[in-house]
C-alpha cells in the first residue's frame, strides 16, 4: 500500500505534464511545418499513410483507417494526426541529433519509439510485471489465509482485515492493468481510465492505512471512516471523467491522499511493536529513493528507457516486500487472536 504513495506522485507529475501541452518540440517551426504538410499530403518524406486520404470536405475517403485493419490491430487507433506527429518527431530528432542537440519533449512527452504500435514499450512491460507481482502477492496471501493458517468454524479467516486486503488486491491489479494500457496508447479514454483507477487505488490505500494503523475492527466504525472518503473519491472520479479533467485539482487530491497515508504508515511503523515493521521502512525509504527518478526525469535512452520506466521497475521489488508485510501481519494477528481464545 505504501508503494501507491509514489503512484500519487506519479499522478502529480503526470498532471504537471498534462498542463504543459506546448513543449519545446511541438513549438519548433520545422516540426509544425512537417505536421501541417503531412496532414495535407498524407506523407512524411517517403512514408505515406493510407488513413490520411481525405475528400474535399475533410472526411476520410475509406472511413476510419483502423476499422479496415485486422481486429487484433484495431486497439491501436493510430489516426492520421498521430502518425504525422510521430514520424515528424522522429525525423526532427534525427536532425537535432546530427546538430549535437539533445532530445526535447513533444506535446508534453519525450520522443519514444514505438514497438509493434506500443507507445512506451518498456513502461508497458514494467507495468505488466507490477501487475504480475501484485497478483502473486494477493494469491500467496489468499493461500496463506485459507490453506495454511487456522480457520474459524465457519471457514472464515481469523485475520480481521482479510476481506479488505482482497479488495485492495483487486484495485491494485486494476490500476496496473490500466497503467499498461495507457502507456501502450495515450488517448483520452485510456488516460481517464488510468487516472481514475490510480485515484481509486490511492484513496482506498488511504482508507486501509487509517483502518489498520488505528486498529479499527468494528464494522460500524469502519463504515463511519470509509463512507465520507468513498463519497469524495466517487465524486472526484465522476468529476474528472464527465465534467472536466482538471489536472491541477487532481494533483492536489493525489498529494493530500498520498502524504496522509505515508505519514500514517511511517508513524505506525515507528510506534508499533509489529515484528515486520522493518518491511514498512524498506518500502517507504526505497520508494523515496526511487522517487528521485521521477524528479530527475531524463529522456529515454535509445528512445525506450526513461526515468519513469525505471521508476516502474523499482516498484516491482517494493511490491513484493509490501505483500510480504501483509502476509506477516495476517500471521501476527492470527497468532494473537488464537492466544486470546485459549
Amino acid at each position: 500500500m505504501v508503494d501507491r504513495y509514489w503512484v500519487g506522485f506519479f499522478l502529480v507529475f503526470s498532471c504537471l505534464v498534462g498542463t504543459l501541452d506546448a513543449s519545446a518540440g511541438d513549438s519548433d517551426p520545422i516540426y509544425r511545418t512537417c505536421v501541417g504538410q503531412c496532414e495535407k499530403s498524407g506523407c512524411v518524406g517517403q512514408r505515406c499513410f493510407s488513413h490520411c486520404n481525405f475528400s474535399s470536405d475533410g472526411v476520410s475517403i475509406d472511413g476510419p483507417w483502423y476499422k479496415q485493419e485486422p481486429l487484433y490491430l484495431q486497439w491501436k487507433q493510430w489516426d492520421c494526426q498521430s502518425d504525422c506527429r510521430y514520424y515528424c518527431m522522429l525525423d526532427r530528432e534525427k536532425e537535432r541529433e546530427a546538430l549535437g542537440h539533445g532530445p526535447v519533449k513533444y506535446h508534453g512527452k519525450w520522443p519514444f519509439k514505438r514497438v509493434y504500435g506500443i507507445q512506451e514499450p518498456v513502461s508497458v512491460a514494467f507495468s505488466a510485471l507490477n501487475l504480475a507481482m501484485h497478483f502473486h502477492g494477493w494469491l500467496s496471501f489468499f493461500i496463506l489465509l485459507y490453506y495454511k493458517l487456522p480457520l474459524k468454524q465457519d471457514k472464515k479467516a481469523y485475520y480481521e482485515y482479510a476481506s479488505l486486503w482482497h479488495i485492495y488486491g483487486f484495485l491494485s491489479l486494476n490500476s496496473w492493468f490500466w497503467s499498461a494500457v495507457f502507456h501502450s496508447r495515450d488517448v483520452d479514454l485510456t488516460e481517464k481510465l488510468d487516472y481514475s483507477s490510480a485515484v481509486a487505488f490511492l484513496g482506498y490505500s488511504l482508507i486501509m492505512s487509517i483502518l489498520r494503523s488505528f486498529n479499527v475492527r468494528d464494522e460500524a466504525a469502519r463504515v463511519m471512516v470509509a463512507a465520507p472518503l468513498l463519497a469524495f473519491l466517487t465524486t472526484h472520479i465522476l468529476f474528472i471523467n464527465f465534467y472536466k479533467l482538471d489536472y491541477g485539482w487532481n494533483m492536489q487530491v493525489c498529494v493530500v491522499m498520498a502524504v496522509a497515508q505515508l505519514l500514517l504508515w511511517s508513524i505506525w511503523a515507528g510506534v508499533t511493536g509489529h515484528p515486520s515493521r522493518w518491511k514498512l521502512w524498506v518500502v517507504v525509504i526505497g520508494g523515496g529513493l526511487a522517487m528521485l527518478l521521477e524528479i530527475y526525469d531524463f529522456p529515454p535512452y535509445e528512445g525506450y528507457v526513461d526515468a519513469h520506466a525505471l521508476w516502474h521497475a523499482t516498484t516491482i521489488p517494493l511490491t513484493y516486500i509490501w505483500w510480504s508485510f501483509i502476509r506477516d501481519d495476517a500471521e501476527f494477528r492470527t497468532s494473537n487472536l488464537l492466544k486470546k481464545t485459549k
